[in-house]
């Protein structure tokens, strides 16, 4: 959760990596969610302190703008930072759902409640385009769920597919292992976790 400008900047930082952008902000017309992202975190930020201010309802106001012009229902504080979402498209999140840092979402992904139980999802996890995951599920650290899956019931952490969602192969996917690390190594001596 961004509670400090210090949390906002990493969170900025780590998403852009995680997007991989090369350039300082984003571009007019084909950045948009990146940009959308960036609407979040500051919103996240503003909403986290209580900050009443000018600067909130333009957060506020450009991050529900760009939640309808992109087809994205996401909450703040749902995301962990080093988020990547790929595609414009449908994504709807429950605003209960916890999701860890470097997540990496497709469109069309659906993230509810069932029976009044959302899920908690780790860190690392892959989101095929039309995965769903609803009710009282624990998803651990890096999970790959494949495209138009539906996971109904917490499992092992690996590669997950199919209507249930069965664990398919316990090899845990590396490359967003790699991603994680190379982001730690290029930044090292500004932040002291892993």
């Amino acid at each position: 959760m961004i509670k400090t400008k210090q949390d906002l900047k990493k969170y900025l930082e780590m998403d852009k990596f995680a997007l991989e952008r090369k350039y300082k902000k984003p571009k007019a017309f084909t950045d948009e969610i990146w940009r959308f992202q960036i609407y979040l975190r500051k919103y996240e930020f503003y909403k986290n302190t209580n900050t009443k201010s000018l600067l909130y309802l333009y957060y506020k106001f450009q991050y529900h703008r760009y939640s309808v012009k992109l087809g994205f229902e996401i909450p703040p504080n749902v995301f962990g930072p080093g988020l990547r979402i790929n595609h414009r498209g449908t994504i709807v999140i429950q605003k209960n759902v916890r999701i860890g840092k470097w997540a990496d979402v497709n469109h069309d992904v659906t993230i509810g409640m069932w029976k009044g139980q959302t899920p908690i999802i780790g860190d690392r996890c892959w989101f095929g385009p039309g995965a769903k995951i609803f009710g009282d599920v624990k998803i651990k650290d890096d999970t790959f769920i494949g495209a138009n899956s539906v996971v109904c019931k917490s499992m092992e952490n690996g590669a997950l597919a199919g209507t249930p969602a069965k664990l398919i192969n316990k090899e845990i996917p590396q490359f967003l292992i790699i991603r994680e690390k190379e982001y730690y190594k290029k930044n090292k001596e500004m932040y002291n976790e892993q």
